[in-house]
């Protein structure tokens, strides 16, 4: 009878208990998931009991859930992995989706796991419910509602591969409470078929040679599309001595300290860049969206070009060649075919002396004028190559113009939605994603204050970021718009606090900087600071960009 009883008893134990939360924070470990940007809340509480058990993966508490987004945005571009997303039902999913938009947009790798109710519930009007499918169909790679105990494992890798492949995105996972909640049955997960990276065909490759042989003035044009294949854009422009411009995202694909660099095209490029490209006969379009800051209208961008066109997705215009492939298998492969007996001195020669009269264009005269502070950042933190994330404004394209950045992964910033308030917690996931670096957030004081609350998130991980609020007491952006288009400013005057109090009530470093000879030891005290520091640098208000 005693033996009967221990053997129901054993068999009782031997039951399995894991349940999908427990699976799936599984997975994440399988995956090498380490880093997670998150806010909890009832729906998704089972899979931070799970999380709580682990060591291998560390969770960081925003305190918006739209800081998480941007923290796994930073992280994904430093680190080249997803970042990966933890939020609850409800409002705390409604949170993220600028910040999916905003990745969506600039094609960065994340998931975004979000808890919803019961499946019971899905249709009815409940307590923390949305429709979180229909609401990121448009602003997502793709998005997942998981509906069976036993897709949990497969839903959740696939999402990975899906968000890191091709056209790298955003992708959004549904967790029903429910389904979390509920005892996983052991599927063996499907093997991913990983989708074929496209060919290019060799008739393509000989046409695009043939262009580039054919061209007298050809310029190359550098996309977010770029950033991966550094080493091949420089071999590639060794070999044909073509000149280089970027789009704000394609800022770090080439050196910009090389003299075939001309700078940032585009309505708030640079002169020499925007002149080469309206007198090229030739654009070399290397992981380019084409969106309208970069291009402005189709009808007048380089009205007098060819465009060969090569991204992970097919173009929207019509191009003399438009190439469906990662950009650096398309330079591994042009290489093998180009000559380097082509010869575009006479081009380089005129470019260059574009160069030249952009250098006196931007003479400085004001002594705290903007890009002579940035010029001083620069100059006294290269040396230790920085990361530097922008938000958004006339600090951020000022920074992509006065900035030097000779390497890609450098310089992030929100290109294609534009998104103010992504600067501070995207500096959080850039600092995890690379700790050793010098992070420098540049921001400015309307952007700043969209986030600000993620200084705790610092303060409580003693996260070393370095804070530059470019403060002209405007909206400056907006109102350059103004006056230019309606001749008058409305809204626009921020009224600011004082920085350094709220730097003080999180318990961090702060310095106010008001003269020019105040900015150098300001700078030297930042870098040897070995927690958060916020410089609140007093800017001419009035300028332009």
């Amino acid at each position: 009878m005693t033996n009967l009883l221990a053997k129901k008893e054993q068999k009782k134990n031997s039951v399995n208990t894991t349940t999908c939360a427990k699976a799936l924070v599984e997975t994440l470990s399988e995956l090498g998931i380490d880093s997670i940007f998150g806010y909890p809340g009832a729906s998704i509480l089972s899979v931070y009991d799970e999380l709580s058990k682990v060591n291998n993966i560390k969770h960081y508490l925003v305190r918006h859930e739209q800081a998480a987004v941007h923290a796994a945005e930073g992280y994904a571009r430093i680190s080249g992995k997803p970042g990966t997303v933890l939020v609850t039902s409800g409002p705390g999913f409604t949170n993220t989706i600028t910040g999916i938009a905003n990745a969506y947009a600039d094609s960065t790798p994340l998931v975004v796991l979000a808890g919803d109710v019961p499946l019971s519930n899905i249709k009815g009007k409940v307590f923390q419910k949305v429709d979180i499918i229909s609401l990121t169909k448009s602003c997502s790679k793709k998005n997942y509602l998981v509906t069976s105990k036993d897709d949990i494992k497969q839903v959740i890798k696939e999402a990975y591969e899906v968000a890191n492949s091709g056209d790298k995105g955003p992708v959004v996972i549904a967790l029903p409470r429910n389904i979390l909640e509920s005892k996983y049955s052991s599927k063996v997960t499907k093997d991913l078929h990983k989708k074929k990276a496209p060919i290019i065909s060799e008739a393509d490759i000989e046409k695009a040679v043939k262009l580039i042989h054919s061209a007298q003035k050809p310029l190359i044009l550098l996309g977010g599309g770029s950033l991966d294949a550094n080493d091949n854009i420089k071999k590639f422009v060794s070999t044909t001595g073509i000149p280089v411009i970027s789009t704000l995202m394609g800022v770090g694909s080439f050196p910009s300290q090389s003299a075939l660099y001309l700078g940032m095209a585009g309505i708030n490029g640079v002169y020499s860049a925007n002149t080469a490209l309206n007198n090229s006969d030739l654009i070399i379009a290397l992981g380019v969206s084409f969106s309208d800051r970069s291009t402005c209208k189709k009808e007048v961008f380089a009205p007098n070009a060819k465009i060969i066109n090569v991204n992970t997705k097919k173009g929207l215009w019509d191009f003399e060649l438009d190439i469906t492939a990662d950009v650096d298998v398309f330079l591994q492969e042009i290489l093998d075919k180009i000559s380097e007996s082509i010869d575009f001195k006479v081009w380089r020669k005129q470019v260059l002396l574009y160069k030249e009269e952009c250098k006196i264009q931007h003479k400085k005269t004001d002594s705290m004028h903007p890009s002579l502070v940035l010029d001083t950042i620069y100059e006294r933190t290269k040396w230790l190559e920085p990361i530097v994330v922008t938000d958004v404004g006339q600090h951020q394209m000022l920074t992509a113009q006065f900035f030097n950045f000779n390497q890609p992964k450098k310089f992030i910033t929100s290109g294609g939605l534009g998104t103010m308030g992504f600067g501070l917690p995207a500096s959080i996931g850039a600092q995890i994603a690379n700790p050793e670096s010098l992070v420098l957030n540049i921001t400015g004081d309307g952007s700043f204050q969209m986030n600000l609350q993620e200084l705790a998130t610092c303060r409580e991980h003693n996260i070393p970021i370095k804070i530059i609020i470019m403060n002209n007491g405007y909206l400056g952006m907006v109102r350059e718009a103004q006056e230019k288009i309606y001749k008058n400013c409305y809204q626009v005057e921020m009224n600011n606090p004082d920085f350094t109090k709220i730097a003080e009530a999180y318990d961090l470093f702060a310095i106010r900087v008001q003269k020019m000879e105040e900015l150098i030891p300001a700078i030297k005290k930042m870098i040897s600071y070995q927690g958060t520091v916020i410089i609140d640098i007093a800017i001419d208000s009035t300028e332009e960009i």
